[in-house]
């Protein structure tokens, strides 16, 4: 780095380069003197910048590369040349040997105007440091990428060290000390596991004792990793740690138990449901992960065609009446109930919800949690509300025949109604509700919509690649096997982690009640007669929605055949 630039500060820079004002900067300045922080962090905290205008910015007006590390094999030398403390401590992260310079070292920096840093590095590994920039995120992600199993494997074994030499000390001894000196690396990893899942994009974490070993698994874009191993002795720490945060029994062990654990990574706050159930060799432990914010997403960041939007927008904006979101556990229900509730809420109307638990909490609305322990089932608290003068009526799911039978009943009387519902399809929600013991003139009257929903992963753009499909592909895809075909595969890259896949999009069936659906409801004809005049009305069915995206590149064969459920397309 130059020495003009070494007499630069971070305020002046993001000044010159327009991202924030003279203002901003004194108020930034005047909070990270009481508050301790660095003053990007703070800038950031106070909403007048991002992690990425500052790297741009740091980029633009120092001259240096902007390294997205996500996009980056990094060379196992590198690893192995300084521990993870420096580099998180910095948020720093080296990447590679300059290309004809062997002794310079080029590092990613979300501040490379951290000269202590720059110093600190370049005495550990003996190289000259060139800095380039990146975001902390960014930066933290290559961490837990490349350093995070040699570091949980540490703290593993340096709980197991100081396990076995407490063995050695009486009982009364032991039990002081093991307060003072087990939890502390058991904290650490049991941190460690939740953030690198979080890191990692991961909606559930899987922490379960096998007969020999511990294994601890994440579920990325829907499928379960093959994860990694610890030792069994880790079991009991990480149980009885993880039962402390989420405020559940630590001396429990028979019983299945639920909790909650509210953490932060990075500047995102997380809600974490978390569920303990005795095994066969001990207790197993899943993590539910979600983002505080992650529930409140534009409607057009759903995956909805033109064509879905402009029938979800006629649905939702109805005065009154039924809608319900169907499909199995994990297809993305919860988070279109929410988004459907984000584009309700607004002034002049009354919310409420209905949920068990309360995954994310939204401004204006008047959510309430169920409790079977005290019988605030869904029912009870439907009943309720009903007395709260609600406009709109969010229910989490529709699990009883009360629960159905008032729904119906709330959305005939002037209410609009939204609910989940576990069905195949669409039209089959009808026939689900009838089961349940709704009677069918009233759901006729009731229904304004279903709309059905699975979730594929989207092929990784950067290293998907065309082949030519097999005859058992085209027949999948209902498409002539005497001409050509070409499908796109996934092979797998730095950016997707080998994988393949790069996050999920939604797959979507929507019926409208119209006279003739109403019709049929009425006289309780099946659930194909209902779907073809649904679909004789311009409904999409889930399938070919899907074979869409596999023509158009965004999904893969596999992933139409993982969420079909017609038996012919296996």
């Amino acid at each position: 780095m130059e020495l003009n630039s070494r007499k630069k500060r971070l305020g002046d820079i993001l000044i010159d380069a327009r991202v924030i004002n003279d203002t901003q900067l004194s108020q930034a300045l005047a909070v990270q003197k009481e508050k301790g922080q660095k003053l990007g962090e703070t800038l950031i905290d106070l909403g007048f910048t991002t992690e990425v205008e500052i790297a741009n910015a740091l980029h633009r007006q120092l001259g240096l590369d902007f390294v997205v590390l996500s996009e980056r094999r990094i060379d196992p030398d590198i690893i192995n040349l300084v521990s993870e403390d420096i580099l998180r401590k910095n948020s720093i992260m080296p990447f590679e040997f300059k290309h004809g310079y062997p002794n310079v070292l080029r590092v990613a920096m979300s501040n490379p105007l951290d000269y202590l840093a720059i110093d600190d590095i370049a005495i550990v590994t003996n190289f000259q440091i060139e800095p380039a920039v990146s975001t902390s995120q960014d930066i933290a992600a290559a961490i837990d990428k490349y350093y995070g199993n040699i570091e949980a494997l540490k703290v593993a074994q340096r709980y197991t060290q100081e396990r076995d030499s407490l063995i050695k000390v009486d009982q009364q001894e032991q039990e002081a000390a093991s307060d003072e000196v087990d939890n502390a690396p058991i904290v650490v990893l049991v941190r460690s596991i939740i953030e690198q899942g979080i890191r990692q994009r991961a909606s559930d974490i899987h922490i379960e004792p096998l007969q020999d070993d511990l294994r601890v698994r994440y579920r990325i874009d829907g499928v379960l990793n093959k994860g990694r191993r610890y030792s069994l002795t880790l079991m009991s720490a990480i149980i009885a740690r993880i039962k402390i945060i989420s405020g559940m029994d630590i001396s429990e062990k028979r019983r299945p138990q639920d909790g909650r654990i509210t953490l932060t990574v990075g500047r995102d706050d997380y809600d974490i449901r978390s569920s303990v159930i005795p095994t066969l060799y001990g207790e197993k432990i899943v993590l539910r992960i979600a983002a505080k914010d992650g529930f409140t997403r534009n409607k057009k960041e759903l995956g909805f065609t033109d064509e879905e939007l402009v029938r979800f927008d006629k649905m939702i904006t109805q005065p009154y009446g039924l809608i319900l979101i169907t499909g199995p556990t994990g297809s993305g229900k919860s988070t279109t109930l929410y988004t459907m509730v984000n584009a309700l809420n607004k002034e002049g109307v009354n919310l409420i919800t209905i949920e068990d638990p309360v995954e994310a909490q939204i401004d204006g609305v008047n959510q309430v949690q169920v409790n079977e322990k005290i019988d605030l089932t869904f029912a009870a608290a439907l009943r309720s509300i009903l007395r709260q003068d609600p406009d709109i009526i969010m229910i989490g799911e529709i699990r009883d025949e009360e629960t159905a039978g008032i729904a119906v009943k709330a959305s005939i009387t002037g209410h609009l109604v939204a609910s989940t519902l576990h069905t195949n399809s669409a039209a089959g929600t009808i026939t689900r509700m009838i089961d349940m013991g709704v009677e069918a003139y009233l759901l006729s009257e009731a229904l304004v919509g279903v709309i059905a929903q699975r979730l594929v992963r989207r092929l990784c753009p950067d290293c998907r690649q065309k082949r030519e499909a097999t005859e058992t592909e085209k027949h999948v895809l209902g498409y002539p096997s005497s001409k050509h075909l070409q499908v796109y595969e996934p092979v797998g890259c730095v950016k997707c982690n080998d994988t393949g896949y790069s996050g999920r999009i939604g797959v979507y069936e929507i019926l409208q009640a119209s006279t003739r659906i109403r019709e049929a409801i009425r006289k309780k004809w099946p659930t194909e007669a209902v779907a073809e005049i649904a679909e004789s009305e311009g409904m999409k069915p889930l399938k070919m929605r899907a074979i869409e995206l596999v023509f158009e590149g965004v999904t893969s064969v596999d992933e139409l055949v993982r969420i079909s459920i017609d038996e012919d397309y296996h």
